[in-house]
């Protein structure tokens, strides 16, 4: 029996559970963050925040998205919960790499600026 229709709903479930709920901690402390990078104009931080946000959601969902293509077929429970759980792992990695990546940039970025 091929499980990979169940395993996709799993997997978008589960992915997009950790995408919001990263997404909306990053939101919240990345205004904190912004805010004390420039702290003499709050509206173009909070616009700054916004774009990244819809960066980070828009990027996370086509690169979900685009993992489906690369699973083989699943035709055991072993096999559906090993590639849920590899794939989930994946977004996790990639969710901590476009983290620091940002804050890189971002402060290299404020430092030119003053």
């Amino acid at each position: 029996m091929n499980l990979n229709l169940i395993a996709y709903c799993i997997y978008f479930f589960i992915t997009a559970i950790i995408i919001i709920k990263v997404g909306s901690i990053c939101y919240i402390n990345g205004k904190t963050f912004i805010i004390n990078l420039i702290p003499e104009d709050v509206e173009f931080c909070s616009r700054v925040n916004n774009l990244l946000l819809m960066g980070y959601y828009l990027l996370n969902i086509g690169y979900t998205i685009l993992t489906l293509s690369k699973w083989d077929t699943i035709n055991t429970s072993a096999e559906l919960i090993e590639a849920i759980s590899f794939n989930t792992a994946k977004i996790i990695c990639m969710l901590a790499i476009l983290h620091y990546f940002n804050l890189f940039w971002l402060t290299k970025f404020i430092k030119k600026i003053k």
